[in-house]
């Protein structure tokens, strides 16, 4: 044991050596077993994905340009991939995790993600990207904090805590999968989860005995930084703390104009942060909770998450109803309303010194317009699918990105309408051609009769508008053209339209999608490829040694050696990654 810990510390010692003499930015190092355990969030035991046998995931924290890599060993019975949400890839969407730019990592297997937080800061997640698998779990959260030279526009808090709500099935995620391709719909969810936990016990009828409840310890007089995602499958969620305010700050690495909510729509896989002062008597804990949105409240009580907010000096526990939802069944602008309240703190400083709002979005002229309109499920060939402007997207065996690299023909078509098709649905694996340094408009319609979250890979957009009702080139009149949020997940109301505005200066093949995890799966998304026609790798990676390969290049794949792992950023970095590799060998996963 102590000769094996006396090379564990040589081997990071000559790893972080090495990294010092030859890279500017430092490196954050996590290894991730993935892997089913038996937990019963709800009562109910069930098969999970945990990593490293935790439910819900670690969070990865990391600072702005850190190269952040993230030795993954699948334990699961099926293939692989992890996604990072709203990390930017910035010249390397090979690093991506989404079916188009990734083969799969099989079962048994080990796969390194390595990749610069580039010029970012805010509060992310990762989640499983195959197979239904985010409805097991395999989630956790992602902190980009600022550099030590560029101030934060609030005091720095007393504490950082990582929320995660969504909403959640007793049914496995491939009994899930399996009624999704027998063309059923899920139904209402089991309940939600707050952190990876049941119900707090606020109703001896809702909510049955013995569930354990995530509790969250403050201390009086202070101020912490609450980072909130739904990582759920497909239900809106409003977020509020009894008898507190919520001091919005930060939504997917914007900062914001600081409004206090009482409470929040979260919709499926965005992420806010808030400032919450514990300002109050603590005469008992107080009540988290996550409700469900846009539903028969009286059919859906079940389906609400509730956690306990617990000062230092509390005197008692939780008790009485929950703080009220918002009262708006009859009024369908509320929940628009707010989200248009959330706007872009544009004289605060990013992941750079400079303001946010340098960057005037709003005089610049746009190159490319696409309208994406997605409907109610349709039946093709047979099948239950989703579409988007009527192409229900087909992920190829050989990914897009991959299948560039080759110069394999017949993989895609890169030939997406800019309006929606008049004809028949129909199954194609059809993507937008994007322009290098193009500025791209993108109308999202959402004619089904639930709420969309559109979220694209590789970009923060600028929200500018919208409203209930059809888009049309009138529209254009109410834009935001000044401090639009920045973010990369944005929602869009039934019988309503959102825009967005995209500068596409990140060369790669990006997945614009419903986060909508059923809707995802039957095929409502899309890839923007972006292609530089001047090749050089300052605008792109060069792909990375460690590659998958799988469909047409299936044959090139070599057996599994863990000691290969190799990163993006050449030989330098693969002695330090095999080296830390080495190390992990010896060290018990963390």
């Amino acid at each position: 044991m102590a000769l094996n810990k006396f090379l564990v510390l040589f081997l990071i010692h000559i790893a972080l050596l090495w990294n010092s003499c030859f890279a500017e930015d430092p490196f954050v190092f996590y290894n991730f077993e993935i892997s089913y355990i038996t937990a019963s969030p709800l009562g109910v035991p069930q098969q999970v994905i945990a990593i490293n046998n935790k439910f819900p995931g670690p969070t990865i924290n990391s600072t702005t340009n850190n190269n952040v890599v993230v030795n993954v060993r699948n334990k699961l019975d099926e293939s692989l991939l992890l996604h990072w949400s709203g990390i930017q890839q910035r010249r390397s969407s090979w690093q991506d995790g989404l079916r188009g730019t990734n083969c799969p990592i099989p079962p048994k297997w080990n796969w390194t993600y390595q990749f610069q937080v580039k010029d970012q800061i805010g509060s992310f997640f990762y989640f499983p990207s195959l197979n239904f698998q985010r409805a097991a779990g395999g989630f956790g959260g992602f902190i980009i904090n600022n550099r030590d030279i560029i101030p934060i526009p609030f005091a720095t808090p007393d504490g950082d805590i990582t929320i995660l709500i969504g909403d959640w099935y007793t049914r496995n995620h491939t009994a899930l999968r399996k009624a999704l391709d027998a063309g059923k719909d899920l139904g209402m969810p089991d309940g939600v989860l707050i952190n990876g936990k049941g119900p707090y016990r606020y109703n001896d009828t809702l909510v049955p005995d013995g569930i354990d409840y995530e509790t969250i310890n403050v201390h009086p007089g202070k101020t912490y930084r609450l980072r909130v995602h739904n990582v759920g499958i497909s239900t809106s969620l409003n977020f509020r703390i009894q008898s507190h305010n919520l001091l919005l700050v930060e939504t997917e690495g914007s900062y914001t104009v600081q409004q206090n909510y009482t409470s929040l729509d979260i919709h499926v896989g965005q992420s806010y942060s808030f400032l919450l002062t514990t300002d109050q008597n603590a005469s008992s804990d107080y009540y988290i909770v996550a409700s469900a949105r846009f539903v028969n409240e009286s059919q859906w009580k079940r389906v609400t998450g509730v956690a306990i907010l617990r000062y230092s000096n509390s005197k008692g526990k939780a008790a009485g109803p929950l703080p009220d939802p918002p009262q708006d069944e009859y009024d369908k602008t509320f929940s628009m309303n707010q989200a248009r309240s959330i706007r872009w703190n544009v004289s605060a400083s990013g992941a750079r010194p400079n303001p946010q709002g340098s960057f005037r979005y709003g005089s610049i002229n746009v190159t490319e317009i696409f309208v994406l309109r997605n409907k109610p499920p349709v039946t093709i060939d047979g099948k239950r699918r989703t579409t988007l402007s009527g192409i229900s997207f087909v992920n190829p065996a050989t990914p897009i990105r991959l299948a560039d690299q080759f110069k394999l023909k017949g993989v895609y078509k890169l030939d997406f309408p800019t309006k929606p098709l008049t004809g028949p649905p129909k199954m194609e694996t059809s993507v937008i051609n994007g322009t290098y340094r193009g500025f791209m408009e993108v109308i999202l319609q959402n004619n089904d009769t639930k709420v969309q979250s559109y979220h694209l890979s590789g970009y923060a957009f600028f929200v500018v508008g919208m409203d209930y009702g059809e888009w049309s080139e009138n529209s254009r009149g109410t834009y935001n053209k000044w401090d639009g949020i920045a973010r990369s997940t944005t929602q869009v109301y039934p019988g309503a339209w959102t825009a967005i505005l995209i500068s596409l200066d990140n060369v790669g093949v990006w997945n614009l999608r419903t986060e909508n995890l059923d809707s995802w799966y039957l095929g409502q998304e899309t890839y923007v490829r972006v292609v530089n026609p001047e090749k050089t790798n300052k605008t792109e990676f060069p792909m990375p040694d460690n590659v998958l390969y799988c469909g047409a290049l299936s044959k090139m794949q070599k057996p599994q050696d863990v000691s290969s792992a190799t990163s993006i950023t050449g030989s330098r970095s693969k002695l330090f990654i095999t080296v830390l590799m080495l190390a992990a060998v010896l060290l018990p996963f963390r």
